[in-house]
């Protein structure tokens, strides 16, 4: 009588321990993301005064799209380490702005890779099994018991090439192409889809320490250029090999 409870002590208090631990089997992250990009430099938009929030610059004209590859590694179960590297363009045009007499439009592609650090504020519940060994509940609840909201925040840098109209390759002041460095900053949402399959949506605002990524920067200028990505995420979990390595076996 009393070695079974004592093995019903032990599987109690052990269960929790190792369900709170199942996060570490699984540490190493390929994550995949795409969406629009928004860019707000100095060609096109509108004054603020006739712009409240910037929201008259957020146009199908000016958007474009940014894909990228991110390899996280989770620290702790709510602090997580990522490696991200996007590809991605970005547009700019007098038409339909406040300067639009002066008739300005280029075309930037640019390569960002940052070391981004995630803190995820609310975790989900379905995680504390992997193998999803719960009860099914209500579609809504079990909606809200998988999913995470996290915040971010990193350092980074850009390599831009822009291509400009006729009139702005022929304004003394462009350049054509550079390097600076970025803060990379926002918010994303995650839902667990499966043991080995997230599904997520992520806003993030990059500030860069250039105001040249359209090729032009106003006298009238007083801040740099800042950028916008609006993801879409999908994540793979990759179980962890020899010496902690992610492994796709």
């Amino acid at each position: 009588m009393k070695r079974s409870i004592l093995a019903i002590l032990i599987i109690c208090f052990a269960f929790p321990v190792s369900n709170a631990q199942l996060w570490k089997m699984k540490r190493w992250e390929a994550l995949g993301g795409i969406g629009p990009s928004f860019f707000f430099g100095d060609i096109g938009g509108y004054t603020r005064t006739k712009n409240i929030l910037g929201l008259r610059d957020m146009s199908f004209m000016q958007t474009r799209f940014d894909i990228n590859g991110n390899l996280k590694y989770r620290l702790t179960r709510d602090i997580n380490l990522r490696l991200s590297l996007t590809y991605g363009m970005f547009h700019a045009t007098d038409i339909r702005g406040s300067n639009e007499g002066r008739n300005f439009e280029a075309s930037t592609s640019f390569f960002e890779p940052a070391v981004i650090g995630e803190y995820y504020f609310i975790k989900n519940y379905a995680e504390n099994s992997y193998l999803f060994l719960k009860q099914k509940q209500g579609f809504m609840e079990d909606l809200f018991r998988s999913l995470d909201f996290y915040a971010f925040a990193g350092f980074g840098g850009l390599s831009f090439n822009v291509k400009g109209n006729a009139l702005l390759s022929a304004h003394p002041g462009f350049t054509k192409s550079g390097f600076t460095e970025v803060i990379p900053a926002g918010l994303g949402t995650t839902l667990i889809y499966s043991p080995n399959l997230n599904f997520g949506l992520e806003v993030g605002g990059r500030y860069a320490f250039s105001d040249f990524l359209d090729g032009y920067t106003s006298q009238y200028s007083r801040a740099n250029d800042v950028y916008y990505f609006l993801n879409f995420t999908i994540t793979y979990k990759l179980k962890s090999g020899p010496h902690g390595l992610p492994s796709l076996r």
